[in-house]
């Protein structure tokens, strides 16, 4: 009898949704120009099963899609729609940053102003929708610069 209600509370344990599981930090969002900007952040997987982020959605801009820059060869990078998403293996941190994947903002609505706040509305394949206020940076330098930020002299 023992094994059966172990069994049953974990099956309840399983069964409940992941939504806790994933852990969005260190976002900002900023706009290249009038009309197009973008969202970073490091989006956690905590939970033991893997998921995707499969679209994103703020009333921000006119169109909000994932992208992703690829090297086409010979130096170009180009920005593509990803539009199967980006993986998130479960226990693994997956950044968006600039030259990288990101929440790309088409068609904006309004003008992003530094210290304003946007929401974007995330949605993944196992632990469905999560609301996230991201901050405007406008001032914030680019993750992958490889120049270290403030060097504490």
């Amino acid at each position: 009898m023992k094994h059966t209600v172990m069994l049953t509370g974990l099956m309840a344990v399983l069964a409940m949704p992941a939504a806790a599981e994933i852990v969005v930090k260190d976002a900002y969002a900023r706009s290249s120009n009038a009309m197009a900007g973008a969202a970073f952040m490091a989006i956690e997987n905590t939970g033991p099963e893997d998921d995707r982020l499969i679209g994103a959605a703020s009333d921000v801009a006119k169109r909000v899609e994932l992208h992703t820059h690829r090297d086409m060869g010979g130096g170009v990078m180009k920005m593509m729609h990803v539009e199967e998403g980006f993986a998130l293996p479960a226990g693994e941190t997956h950044r968006l940053m600039r030259g990288g994947d990101h929440v790309m903002f088409m068609g904006l609505n309004g003008t992003m102003e530094q210290g304003d706040t946007v929401t974007v509305t995330l949605t993944f394949e196992n632990a469905g929708e999560q609301v996230v206020e991201i901050p405007v940076d406008l001032e914030r330098k680019p993750d992958h610069s490889g120049h270290g930020g403030h060097a504490g002299h």
